[in-house]
């Protein structure tokens, strides 16, 4: 994956101890899809509105889609702003400069021309993370080189890459071999010929290497990612440098295209799209970015086959499943924990709460999808799927009911299985952690605090906003009515002070005399 992570430990809803109200922000569909957001660097910015409880604020604005941190974006802009002729002359300047030096095809001519160099003269700059052709070493002689570049280390360019650290815009995590090997093997025996890798180049990686050295596989990739600096290690056909949360090709129709024939070859057939996206960001606008490749890929369906889905994998922490459901409802989360090489704590052989939450999220149908006994998972024959061995089948709920791999506990009073830290507040009327807050709802709306709509959709949100409304009008006369009072005060304080100076004076004056 390619983008931020942060919140990714704090984003469990399991409740905390501090009387903490819900904020946050809201991504909003424009009125108008006909007028084009604005640009940043990172291409069309989104419409977000900022959230508190039983607050809101009704000014909205764009920003950077990728970036959640100023110092890496600081776009910014009213939705009601208007820029003039200078600033958005200047704005398409910075966004220009803020492109990568090397086009797409440079870079596929510098590939080519680098694996016909020796293994001797093969040289790759650590510092700037760039392979060098002969005629750029002298430009990196005081930086740290790699030398004699093999081509199956070209092959593994994440291995050779340094993950992007900045967790606030594109924090790289990537999946461990134990889970890279799982899934390439699942997709093989699936059937599927064809990979949308959307942020997952270790797989891509995968992919292209098992096709390489087994002559039986037949599965071909392509990988969507932020990272440009994948765009020096494969071919147009292979990489498409893309921003997942606002659908945007950097290199415009051409990779467009490539991904459009990718999706469409053999009528559609035979393809999965596989998705690691970064847990901080917002599910809202992924949902709407994954429905326009699925309708890309629908285009190349007879009506015939109109019925049929695009199957996904999209990988992520189990607490969003009822947020991914809102948008796909066929979906079905998977037991099988995913980790990661360079994450401190999820990786394989983890237990209690320090497991990871990453799941398979899927709208192909678990009896389907095997998960090896050999790592920890068994066949429910009541659920008819492959679940963790602590997962244990609940005769009232008539499922296996744990989602963060511990045993549950059913809770009568809830009707349902609860998390075995978890107990029934009388207060709140349903299970929560002992140290919990009863005060505030930390999820649904904002508004009303139920759980079955959010704040946009809220049928009290007119009475909201009047209410709102003439409370700010009432801290506004408060504060101006403050600030008068302040400024009366420090006038008559600085008054006193003249008084008192001019008689200490007087008095120097005596006492000299």
């Amino acid at each position: 994956m390619a983008a931020s992570r942060d919140g990714f430990e704090a984003a469990e809803v399991e409740g905390s101890a501090g009387c903490r109200g819900s904020s946050g922000m809201e991504v909003v569909l424009p009125l108008d899809p006909a007028v084009p957001a604005p640009l940043c660097p990172h291409g069309p910015t989104l419409l977000f509105v900022k959230v508190t409880q039983g607050k809101e604020e009704t000014r909205r604005f764009y920003a950077c889609s990728a970036c959640r941190d100023r110092k890496d974006c600081n776009f910014f802009q009213w939705e009601d702003e208007k820029l003039s002729g200078a600033r958005l002359a200047a704005r398409e300047a910075h966004n220009r400069r803020c492109q990568p030096p090397l086009s797409r095809t440079q870079c596929v001519e510098r590939y080519l021309k680098f694996i016909e160099l020796p293994l001797t003269q093969r040289k790759f700059c650590q510092r700037c993370q760039q392979l060098l052709l002969p005629d750029d070493w002298g430009q990196h002689s005081e930086h740290q080189v790699l030398g004699n570049v093999s081509i199956t280390q070209l092959r593994r360019p994440s291995q050779l890459l340094y993950p992007l650290e900045n967790k606030k815009t594109n924090a790289q995590y990537l999946f461990a071999d134990r889970s890279c090997q799982f899934l390439v093997d699942l997709l093989s025996a699936l059937g599927f010929r064809r990979v949308l890798c959307v942020g997952t180049p270790r797989l891509h990686e995968l992919i292209k290497l098992t096709a390489s050295g087994d002559k039986k596989s037949n599965i071909k990739s392509l990988l969507l990612d932020i990272d440009f600096r994948y765009s020096q290690f494969y071919m147009e056909d292979s990489f498409c440098h893309y921003n997942m949360f606002n659908h945007h090709f950097f290199d415009g129709k051409t990779a467009l295209e490539v991904c459009r024939a990718f999706l469409q070859e053999d009528k559609g057939e035979g393809i999965i799209m596989v998705t690691d996206p970064p847990f901080g960001g917002l599910v809202e606008p992924l949902a709407i970015t994954f429905k326009k490749l699925i309708a890309m890929w629908k285009e190349g369906q007879s009506q015939d086959d109109s019925h049929k889905e695009l199957p996904i994998f999209w990988i992520f922490p189990y607490f969003f499943e009822s947020r991914i459901c809102q948008f796909f409802p066929s979906f079905q989360m998977l037991d099988y924990q995913v980790d990661y090489d360079n994450h401190a704590l999820y990786k394989h052989g983890k237990t209690g709460r320090k497991q990871s939450p990453v799941r398979i999220f899927t709208n192909i149908p678990p009896n389907k999808i095997i998960l090896p006994t050999e790592e920890g998972y068994r066949f429910c024959s009541l659920c008819q799927r492959y679940v963790s061995l602590e997962n244990q089948h609940c005769e009232h709920c008539n499922s296996c009911t744990s989602k963060d791999g511990r045993k549950w506990n059913h809770c009568f009073l809830c009707k349902k299985c609860v998390k075995p830290s978890w107990i029934h507040c009388s207060i709140c009327n349903h299970c929560a952690v002992p140290d919990h807050c009863c005060q505030h709802p930390k999820d649904g709306c904002f508004i009303c605090g139920e759980l079955d709509h959010k704040r946009s959709t809220c049928p009290n949100i007119a009475t909201s906003k009047r209410a709102n409304k003439a409370v700010r009008k009432q801290k506004q006369r408060k504060s101006n009515k403050m600030k008068m009072e302040t400024m009366k005060g420090q006038s008559m304080n600085h008054t006193s002070a003249t008084r008192r100076k001019k008689r200490r004076e007087r008095a120097h004056q005596y006492l000299g005399s």
